[in-house]
This record gives structure tokens, C-alpha cells and sequence, in this order.
């Protein structure tokens, strides 16, 4: 069993920076992907962004390209999404978490976090 516990959120002012970490424990060996997702109000999850972990290869959705930066540090069992140039509509809540066994990311392959279970997020609100 995986446990991921997201942190670093907060209030900030457009064109601001955040970063987020995930701590990370149990067992990882066979968890191939992580990732980060979010849910502003009213709107679905979505994933944002994901790093495969054996080679640290990042995938972005075209909303946070070039404005996030998803890192990791295997020795710390931490996960970091470095967030510049935030705007308003980034605030929501954003989550980590690991897609399934053995399944190894992809360009929008969000459905391989399917079975996660989404009841812990930290807080980013951007005001304009």
C-alpha cells in the first residue's frame, strides 16, 4: 500500500510561484507513475502532470506547460510540482497521487490513476 500526503498550498497573487510537495510512503517499488491532479469548484479532477519515476521523463497537459515543473527525489520519497506564472484559473485543490501497479505513464494517460483514493489535497487559490 502507497500513501501520499500533498502540502505547500496557499493564497497568492497572479504571477506568483507555489510549490507543492508530496510525501511519499509504503511501497513504491512497483508504482511506475506518479502524478499530480487537480479539482477547481464546480469542475472535474484533472490530471496536470505526471513523472515516470524509473526515469524521471515529466508529461504536462497544454494548460501548465511551461509554467510547472514536476520533479522527484526518490531518496527523500518526495514528489515537488514547482508552480510559476500561476493565474487565477489554477486555483482548485491539487492532489498526488500513483497510478496503478506496473502501469507506466503516457501522454494523457490519466485513466491509470483510476483505483486512487482522492481524500487528501492542499489548497491553491490565485487571486487577480
Amino acid at each position: 500500500q502507497v500513501e501520499m500526503v500533498a502540502s505547500g498550498g496557499g493564497s497568492v497573487q497572479a504571477g506568483g510561484s507555489l510549490q507543492l510537495s508530496c510525501a511519499v510512503s509504503g511501497k513504491t517499488s512497483n508504482r511506475n507513475c506518479m502524478g499530480w491532479f487537480r479539482q477547481a469548484p464546480g469542475k472535474a479532477r484533472e490530471g496536470i502532470a505526471a513523472i515516470n519515476r524509473p526515469s524521471g521523463v515529466p508529461y504536462y497537459v497544454d494548460a501548465v506547460k511551461g509554467r510547472f515543473t514536476i520533479s522527484q527525489d526518490k531518496a527523500d520519497r518526495t514528489m515537488y510540482l514547482q508552480m510559476d506564472g500561476l493565474k487565477p484559473e489554477d486555483t482548485a485543490i491539487y492532489y498526488c497521487a500513483a497510478a496503478r501497479p506496473g502501469s507506466p505513464c503516457g501522454r494523457g494517460r490519466w485513466d491509470i490513476f483510476d483505483k486512487w483514493n482522492w481524500d487528501q489535497g492542499t489548497q491553491v487559490t490565485v487571486s487577480s
